[in-house]
């Protein structure tokens, strides 16, 4: 089985990178940059659950792609996503399975769009990782879990082939057959832990310190109703999980949106926060904090583009 992974980042690195070193036929479609810092460095990962360098790992620029690949793995940021389908689409065939590991949901609506639903999967990474100025993948957690299925639900002979491959590597690959009600889970946290952290600017557990831990609960609860609007109402287990790390005394976690506004980079506000208001803006008359959370977020982005001369994040892609 043939993987193109897109990207050499925190989680195509990481991902990449452990079934490379397991053995499977890996190529990571790369910018220019990335290729030459690889040609040089090699591939290196730091994390709790090995060190990890590879010298020289199989490479390719998007228009050298001469061939379809099995299995395609898209990690990206969303508002780079039209860019990146545009840089793999050679490299999709009709056998291609397309398994992207994005937050949210829109994403798999302009794959499906672009290449048909049957090609594309529903996918989910679960793991804290950042790459370094060096390049360097660094772990920063126990996690790293990777999940995927059909989108219509069930087990089907390339998710089995998929996970086969999986097993071999050192991750923790789960093939589901409910793959949509485990991303709709992810999402309404995730949303949630963006949503407080970039209006508090603050980690998780300095906001329960601060006392303001039943806000991020109150956000938490907002984002569990959309979901169950849409039909894929949070297990308690997964409730029980998301309350737990959203007010963890202690806890360092921010989302990477308010990671994001630290270093004045782009944000996915329209894909994580934004698109799920979209879907339950008419769910319930008690959705307060989420839109105050996404006005936050584009309020951010339109100061960053009046004083850094940038576009909002996804615009040079709707130009």
């Amino acid at each position: 089985m043939r993987f193109l992974v897109v990207g050499a980042g925190a989680l195509g690195g990481y991902f990449g990178g452990r079934l490379l070193a397991a053995g499977e036929d890996v190529t990571f479609l790369l910018r220019p940059a990335r290729a030459a810092q690889l040609a040089a460095t090699g591939l290196s990962i730091r994390s709790p659950a090995g060190d990890l360098h590879l010298p020289s790992p199989p490479s390719v620029l998007a228009h050298r792609i001469k061939a379809p690949f099995d299995v395609v793995i898209v990690g990206c940021k969303a508002y780079d996503l039209d860019e990146t389908l545009a840089a793999f689409a050679p490299a999709v065939g009709p056998d291609t399975v397309v398994l992207p590991l994005l937050n949210g949901l829109r994403h798999i609506d302009r794959l499906s769009k672009r290449f048909g639903r049957r090609r594309v999967l529903g996918g989910l990474g679960m793991i804290s990782a950042t790459l370094a100025a060096d390049g360097v993948v660094l772990h920063l957690g126990q996690d790293h879990t990777l999940v995927f299925g059909e989108l219509d639900g069930g087990r089907s002979a390339r998710v089995d082939a998929i996970a086969h491959a999986f097993a071999r590597a050192n991750f923790d690959g789960r093939a589901s057959e409910s793959i949509l009600q485990a991303m709709w889970e992810k999402w309404a946290l995730i949303a949630a832990l963006a949503g407080i952290t970039t209006l508090m600017r603050a980690s998780v557990g300095d906001i329960v310190e601060a006392g303001a831990q039943q806000l991020a609960l109150d956000l938490f609860a907002e984002c569990a109703r959309i979901a169950a609007h849409n039909g894929f109402a949070p297990s308690p287990a997964a409730i029980q999980r998301g309350r737990a790390t959203l007010t963890a005394a202690g806890s360092p976690i921010t989302a990477s949106m308010a990671k994001d506004i630290e270093r004045g980079a782009p944000t996915e506000a329209d894909h994580i926060l934004g698109d799920l208001l979209r879907r339950g803006r008419w769910s319930t008359a008690d959705t307060v904090l989420l839109p105050v959370a996404y006005a936050n977020l584009k309020s951010y982005e339109a100061r960053r583009a009046r004083e850094c001369g940038v576009p909002r994040a996804g615009e040079l892609l709707a130009a």
